[in-house]
C-alpha cells in the first residue's frame, strides 16, 4: 500500500491541506478561506472554531480529489501563523476583544493592541530578552497576554489554556498539550537551549500566573518539531479530517519555519544539503527570514538566536517584514490607474500581480534592468512598522518622488519601486546579520507574492545574492507534511526529510555590474529615507 504525507498550513487568510507522496511531490491540495475580523486600527481576531473546521473540510477534500484511501496517509504535519489562541473551561473558545463575539477567541499575529506592554517590557532589561534580539515585539505572545490580563483581567483569568495557534490545532487534532519548541522559543520566551521557561521573567512584567503549575497554561511539556503526539488523531479529530483514528500527527512549526524546512535543505551532490549557506525568505501578507547556524549569533534587532526552532540542534535566526505582499497590494490601491489595471488583467486572464509584472516586462529595454522603471521614485514600505533589523513597530511608510501621472504605465513604476524597497528592506537584514557573521550565499524564496521571476530577478539584484526558487509549488505546505513523514517514522528526523524530500527549482544569480552598481546607487536613498521617518516621528 503507497503511503502519503499530509501538510496542513493556516495562513493569515485561509486553510490549506497539500497530499504529498514520500519522495515530496504534490498530489493534491485544497483550500478554505478563513474570516480575519478588524475591529479597528491594529486591532485584528479570528475564531479558532472556523479554522479548525477550514483545516478539517481542506483535508478532506484534498484526499478525495486524490482518490486515494484514508487509511494510505501514514502522518500529519501542521504549520500555523504565531497567532494567540485564548481556550476556557471545556474547551471553550473565550473572547478576546468584544464579549457579544465569544467566538473570536484569537489575537491574530499582526495585531498591535500591545504596542505599550511591549515598551514596557523591554524597559525591564530581562536576560531573556537577549533571545530575541532584544527586543519583543507586540506581535509575540507575551506583550498580547499582558494585554488579555490589563484589559480583560476576567477572561485571562479564566482561560485554562493559552495556545500558539499551531499548538492549537495539534491540541485538537489529538488531545496533546504538549507544545513545539518552535512556538514557544520563538514567540513566548521559552529557553530552547536550556529547555526550561524563566519564572522571573515572567514575575518581573507582571504575569506570574503563568508560572503556576508548572507553567501548564503556557506549555509544561515542550518536544521537538516532528515529535508524534499522544496517539496520534482522536476519535473525534479523526471523524471530522475523514481519516483512521490513531492516524500519527506531528508537533508543528509556525508558517514561515514550515517554509524554511520545506525550501533550505535540499540535497547537493556530495553532501546532505547546506542549509546553514541558505537564507529562507517567505514572501506572503508579510515576509519572514529564516537563518540557520552552527553557533548563536546574536543580532540586534534580529529575532533569536532561538536553538531547535526550526531544524533541530542549530540555531535560528528570525527576521522579516511586517508588510510585504500585502504593502504592495496596499500601495497598489492608492494609484488613481487601479481600477484601469485590474479590469486590464482580468481581460487578459491574470491576476493583478501577474499583469504588473507583464507590463514591467513589456516596458524594459532590451540590455536594461526593470528597476530602472522606477528611477527617482523611492519607497520605503513600512505600513505595519519594521520588524527588523529595527525592531521598531511604530515605523511608517514614506514614498519619495510621486509626480502627476495616473497612467497605467505610472502605477507600474510605483510597483516596481515597491518591491526593490522590500528587496532593500531584505538588504538591511542580511547586512546586520553578516555584521555578527553569518554568511549567506542564496535567499530561498517562497510565498505568493514571490512566486513572479520578475520579483525574484529584483530581489537578486537588490541584495546582491543568488535567489533560488524551490521546486514544489507548495514549500510551507511539504515543509509541514515532512514533520509528518518524521512522526510516521517514514524518516529518521528532519534534516534527513528535508534532504530526501525537497529539491530546487530556477535559479536567478544577481546582474552585478551596472545593475549592482544602480541598486547600490538606490539603496542610499531609500535609508536615508527611511531615517528621516524615524526623525520625523520624534
Amino acid at each position: 500500500m503507497s503511503k502519503y504525507l499530509i501538510g496542513i498550513d493556516v495562513g493569515t487568510g485561509s486553510a490549506r491541506a497539500g497530499l504529498f507522496d514520500e519522495a515530496g511531490k504534490l498530489v493534491a491540495s485544497a483550500k478554505r478561506d478563513i474570516t480575519l475580523f478588524n475591529r479597528g486600527p491594529n486591532l485584528y481576531e479570528q475564531s479558532s472554531d472556523e479554522i479548525w473546521q477550514a483545516v478539517c473540510a481542506s483535508v478532506r477534500e484534498a484526499v478525495a480529489s486524490a482518490g486515494i484511501s484514508p487509511a494510505e496517509v501514514a502522518g500529519i504535519g501542521m504549520d500555523a501563523t504565531c497567532s494567540l489562541v485564548v481556550i476556557g473551561p471545556n474547551g471553550k473558545p473565550l473572547p478576546v476583544g468584544d464579549m457579544a463575539h465569544p467566538d473570536r477567541n484569537i489575537v491574530v499575529w499582526m495585531d498591535h493592541r500591545a504596542l505599550e506592554q511591549a515598551e514596557r517590557i523591554n524597559a525591564t532589561g530581562h536576560d531573556v530578552l537577549h533571545y530575541v534580539g532584544s527586543q519583543i515585539s507586540p506581535e509575540m505572545e507575551t506583550p498580547k497576554l499582558l494585554w488579555l490580563k490589563e484589559n480583560s483581567p476576567d477572561i485571562f483569568c479564566a482561560a485554562e489554556h493559552f495556545f500558539d495557534l499551531t499548538d492549537f490545532l495539534t491540541w485538537r487534532a489529538t488531545g496533546s498539550l504538549d507544545r513545539s519548541i518552535c512556538t514557544v522559543t520563538c514567540k513566548w520566551t521559552y529557553l530552547g537551549h536550556e529547555r526550561r521557561w524563566d519564572g522571573s521573567f515572567f514575575e518581573t512584567i507582571g504575569l506570574p500566573e503563568l508560572c503556576e503549575n508548572d507553567f501548564d497554561r503556557i506549555g509544561a511539556t515542550v518536544v521537538d518539531a516532528g515529535t508524534p503526539l499522544g496517539t496520534g488523531l482522536t476519535a473525534e479529530a479523526a471523524s471530522e479530517m475523514g481519516l483512521p483514528l490513531g492516524t500519527p500527527v506531528a508537533a508543528g512549526l509556525i508558517d514561515a519555519h514550515a517554509g524554511g524546512v520545506g525550501t533550505v535543505g535540499w540535497r547537493e551532490e556530495g553532501s546532505q544539503g547546506s542549509a546553514t549557506s541558505r537564507m529562507a525568505y517567505v514572501f506572503g501578507t508579510s515576509a519572514c527570514t529564516m537563518t540557520t547556524t552552527e553557533e548563536p549569533a546574536f543580532v540586534p534587532g534580529v529575532w533569536g538566536p532561538y536553538f531547535s526552532a526550526m531544524v533541530p540542534g542549530l540555531w535560528l535566526n528570525e527576521a522579516g517584514q511586517s508588510a510585504a505582499g500585502a504593502a504592495i497590494d496596499h500601495l497598489v490601491r492608492f494609484h488613481p490607474a487601479a481600477a484601469e489595471a485590474r479590469e486590464r488583467a482580468r481581460e487578459a486572464g491574470l491576476g493583478l500581480s501577474q499583469w504588473l509584472a507583464a507590463e514591467t516586462a513589456s516596458m524594459t529595454a532590451d540590455g536594461t534592468y526593470p528597476a530602472l522603471l522606477a528611477d527617482g521614485l523611492h519607497v520605503v514600505p513600512e505600513f505595519l512598522g519594521n520588524r527588523a533589523p529595527f525592531a521598531d513597530p511604530e515605523a511608517k511608510a514614506l514614498i519619495a518622488g510621486l509626480d502627476m501621472d495616473t497612467s497605467a504605465a505610472s502605477l507600474v513604476r510605483l510597483y516596481v519601486a515597491s518591491v526593490c524597497g522590500l528587496g532593500y528592506g531584505l538588504r538591511q537584514i542580511i547586512e546586520a546579520q553578516a555584521a555578527k557573521g553569518i554568511r549567506l550565499d542564496t535567499i530561498v524564496v517562497s510565498g505568493g507574492a514571490g512566486q513572479s521571476s520578475l520579483v525574484r530577478r529584483l530581489l537578486a539584484d537588490a541584495t546582491g545574492l543568488t535567489v533560488a526558487a524551490p521546486k514544489t509549488p507548495e514549500p510551507v505546505l511539504l515543509g509541514s507534511a515532512m514533520l509528518g513523514a518524521v512522526a510516521a517514522g517514514l524518516q529518521p528526523d528532519i534534516p534527513a526529510a528535508m534532504a530526501a524530500m525537497s529539491e530546487a527549482g530556477e535559479t536567478y544569480a544577481p546582474a552585478g555590474g551596472a545593475a549592482a552598481a544602480y541598486h547600490d546607487k538606490r539603496f542610499e536613498p531609500f535609508e536615508l529615507l527611511q531615517a528621516t521617518g524615524r526623525k520625523l516621528r520624534t
